[in-house]
C-alpha cells in the first residue's frame, strides 16, 4: 500500500479567494510560503474567511488533498481537489553556475540593448551584424 504524502506548515496564513473553489493561503513568517487550493469543497469558505488561518497540515491522497488547520480558534478539516505548496528559495541563483560578465562584456551588452530600444535600432543592429559577418 502506498503511503500518503504529508506536510506541516506552521505559522499564520492569510486566505484569499481567487475564484470559484480556488484559494490562496499566504505565509510571510518565519519563511514565506504560498498554498494554492483548487476544487475546495463548498462549505470551506466559512472556515477560510477569517482574518488568519494557522498551523496548516496537508495530506495528499490519490484523489484529493485534506487540509487540517486552525481557524477561529478551532481545529478544522477541509478537502480540496489539489493543493500546491510554493516556497521560494531566496538564494537559489547564487548556487547555479551562471555566466558572469566582465566589464568589457557588460559594456558591450549595454550598448546593444540601448541600440535596440531606439526606434529603428533593431534594423540598424541587423545591418551592423550582416556587415560584420561579411567582413570576415
Amino acid at each position: 500500500m502506498k503511503q500518503n504524502m504529508r506536510r506541516n506548515l506552521p505559522g499564520t496564513f492569510l486566505a484569499r479567494q481567487m475564484g470559484e473553489g480556488a484559494w490562496r493561503l499566504s505565509r510571510f513568517e518565519p519563511e514565506s510560503a504560498d498554498v494554492f487550493l483548487r476544487g475546495v469543497e463548498s462549505g470551506a469558505g466559512d472556515v477560510l474567511r477569517v482574518p488568519a488561518v494557522q498551523d496548516l497540515d496537508i495530506e495528499w491522497t490519490a484523489s484529493e488533498s485534506v487540509l487540517t488547520l486552525t481557524s477561529a480558534a478551532r481545529r478544522r478539516t477541509i478537502r480540496a481537489r489539489s493543493a500546491i505548496v510554493h516556497e521560494p528559495l531566496g538564494h537559489l541563483y547564487e548556487t547555479l553556475p551562471l555566466a558572469k560578465f566582465d566589464e568589457k562584456a557588460r559594456r558591450f551588452w549595454q550598448r546593444i540593448f540601448r541600440l535596440v530600444r531606439i526606434p529603428g535600432g533593431r534594423h540598424l543592429l541587423g545591418l551592423l551584424a550582416r556587415h560584420t559577418r561579411s567582413g570576415r
